[in-house]
């Protein structure tokens, strides 16, 4: 099972500390806050207990550094390939999910402080990729991402620039892989030396 619990309310730079931010006061932070919701609500639609976590508790927010939280499983039933991205900052959102593949989830907090994150199709010729195929409205699939790496591959090098991605970035992904083993065999201990 996998269970978010995303709120917004604190992205703002200027919001005003309240109880809710004081550990003093609320408990367990953002853990009990809201984080309760959802291991209450994963007991109950289960019907089971959780008997066991692994888990890292830190306030990863004291000088509002990003943080990230990567999560793969192929035992996720009814997800046939759920490449999910989602990126919040303090002035919007945007997420991608390759199972809706011509869509993108978009929020711009100056646009629309109070409409909440919509939904656009991005099939139209001015779209990354979109206008060397078929009209407006006409949806991609999974074998065009393999025609497009192809495309950018050749073109840099005909341009004489380094493709993108390169082996280093390659590199770079079997370091964070090999950090999560070694975490994971050394009681989920914090791991960033190799990185």
């Amino acid at each position: 099972m996998s269970a978010q619990y995303l709120q917004d309310w604190l992205s703002d730079a200027d919001a005003p500390l309240t109880w809710r931010l004081d550990k003093s006061k609320s408990g367990s932070g953002s853990l009990g806050d809201i984080g309760a919701h959802s291991i209450d609500a994963a007991q109950w639609i289960t019907g089971h207990n959780i008997t066991g976590v692994s888990a890292l508790l830190e306030t990863f927010v004291k000088e509002r550094t990003p943080i990230g939280i990567f999560e793969a499983t192929r035992f996720a039933l009814g997800r046939k390939n759920a490449v999910r991205l989602e990126l919040n900052g303090t002035k919007g959102s945007i997420a991608f999910d390759f199972e809706d593949m011509n869509y993108l989830q978009f929020y711009d907090s100056a646009l629309e402080p109070d409409a909440g994150i919509r939904k656009i199709m991005v099939t139209e010729p001015s779209h990354p990729y979109a206008g060397n195929w078929w009209p407006t409205g006409h949806g991609l699939g999974y074998e065009h991402g393999f025609t497009h790496q192809v495309v950018d591959l050749v073109t840099a090098i005909g341009a004489g620039e380094q493709p993108s991605p390169t082996f280093a970035d390659g590199l770079q992904v079997q370091k964070v892989l090999a950090a999560a083993e070694a975490s994971a065999e050394n009681a989920s201990h914090w791991q960033n030396e190799a990185l």
